[in-house]
């Protein structure tokens, strides 16, 4: 198994455990480093690193972790990597902030997918981890939770703006997850009492003054009724002046929103539209995929009952023209759509989701897009036209009015190519993959 990227963390829900504590940094960085790695060998089990990353690859041992970090150190810090090569995907990165005072380590982990967590005993490995780590690096908030509700939450802004966020912090209790630590500061806020009495699977005061708040035995299974009631219930404890059907309503919407969604997509952009929802994050993506369900593209208008004559006086050169304006396309994208050289159905496809994924029509200068990608563009279609359906280009003076006869219709790939670069949601309304399909199904 190869190590778990950003990339692949968007591709399964996972539990995700953010921690930002701190400590003294008097010892040698082996001896502030001893707790954390020692909770994590005794009590990871079969989720624990065997790789770690830093300047190079070496097996999992505190000394490679140790020697990762130092090679990686600078004058601010140090940064290094943990991951698994079997199941289940890990990753780990332990951020060190050693000019801070006090100095920080920042973890976050995740563990893919989320449903490995559905066995309680494997979840009270990790409860005992993360209560040793609490205990010796305070920290004013941590929480471990599903990444893709996590994102539903908004965590850690909460609806408030970066800046507003950066500045106060974990300044009240804006949601109860899986897995919370509340800082001491936190704490007081909130009054020991009522805390320490939160309706939950586990609440335990930490030596520090941090509380340790453990929801339900198991962490895999947070969308359930089950788990929603026990959320809002200890949301509502710990903030008198929220509404408990209000809670529990927000938290329902949540679950929805992940609820599979069967692709059922339109079959002539099917093949686009399918590699679309990895595009989002995992909360979003089911609500995509019912968008998409429903997307309708508009029938292909870019096309001719009968042909207008060629009148160009060398059409072989002309020809040659829309070859040499294809040639720049391929030389332009082909290494971000490798494809391309083989002017494939397949390869209007990845050019689709490639321009879809860049934004290419609003990210782009308007003009390099009408006077160079667009009629790039055309001319490739126009080629994939004649190449895989047995087209013929009728060249005209005006590009937009360029043919290329399939069977009985002729169609205008120029057009086409420009309408299809007006905007990101005209990539899809125009696409590359539908206009293919149409010629096709008119071969005949």
């Amino acid at each position: 198994m190869k190590l778990l990227t950003l990339k692949d963390l968007n591709v399964e829900d996972t539990l995700r455990f953010s921690f930002d504590g701190s400590f003294s940094h008097h010892d040698a960085l082996e001896r502030e480093l001893e707790p954390f790695l020692q909770g994590l060998e005794s009590h990871a089990g079969d989720w624990m690193p065997d790789v770690v990353k830093g300047s190079r690859q070496r097996r999992y041992s505190r000394d490679a972790v140790v020697m990762a970090l130092k090679e990686r150190q600078d004058r601010y810090g140090s940064t290094v990597g943990l991951y698994r090569t079997t199941f289940p995907a890990v990753s780990l990165t332990i951020d060190l902030g050693l000019a801070l005072t006090p100095a920080k380590i920042r973890i976050w982990l995740d563990v893919q997918p989320v449903s490995f967590f559905s066995e309680q005993e494997r979840c009270q490995e990790f409860v005992k981890a993360v209560r040793g780590w609490g205990s010796m690096y305070p920290v004013p908030y941590a929480v471990a939770h599903s990444a893709a509700d996590r994102q539903l939450a908004d965590f850690p802004r909460f609806g408030r703006d970066d800046e507003t966020c950066e500045r106060y912090g974990a300044d009240t209790v804006y949601d109860v997850f899986w897995l919370n630590i509340f800082g001491a500061k936190l704490v007081e806020s909130v009054g020991r009492e009522r805390m320490l009495s939160t309706p939950a699977h586990l609440v335990e005061e930490l030596p520090n003054g941090s509380v340790l708040l453990v929801l339900r035995p198991s962490a895999a299974d947070f969308a359930s009724e089950e788990a929603r009631v026990a959320q809002a219930r200890a949301h509502v404890h710990l903030r008198p002046d929220l509404d408990f059907d209000t809670v529990l309503r927000t938290l329902k919407e949540r679950s929805a929103a992940l609820v599979p969604v069967e692709p059922r997509f339109h079959p002539d952009v099917a093949p686009f539209l399918s590699r679309l929802p990895d595009e989002f994050a995992i909360s979003e993506r089911q609500r995509k995929i019912a968008e998409f369900n429903a997307f309708r593209p508009p029938e292909p208008e870019e096309w001719l009952p009968v042909g207008l004559p060629a009148d160009v006086e060398n059409q072989e050169r002309v020809r040659s023209y829309y070859g040499d304006l294809a040639e720049s396309l391929v030389s332009a994208l082909h290494t971000k759509v490798p494809s391309i050289f083989e002017a494939t159905p397949e390869s209007l496809t990845d050019l689709d989701v490639y321009f879809w994924r860049e934004n290419f029509p609003e990210r782009y200068e308007r003009d390099l897009i009408d006077e160079h990608t667009a009629p790039a563009l055309g001319a490739f279609l126009g080629g994939v036209l004649v190449r895989r359906l047995g087209g013929t280009w009728v060249p005209r003076q005006k590009l937009e009015e360029s043919q290329v006869r399939v069977g009985n219709r002729v169609w205008l790939p120029f057009l086409r190519a420009r309408r299809y670069m007006q905007s990101r949601q005209s990539l899809l309304e125009y696409s590359l993959t539908q206009f293919f399909k149409a010629a096709e199904r008119y071969r005949a």
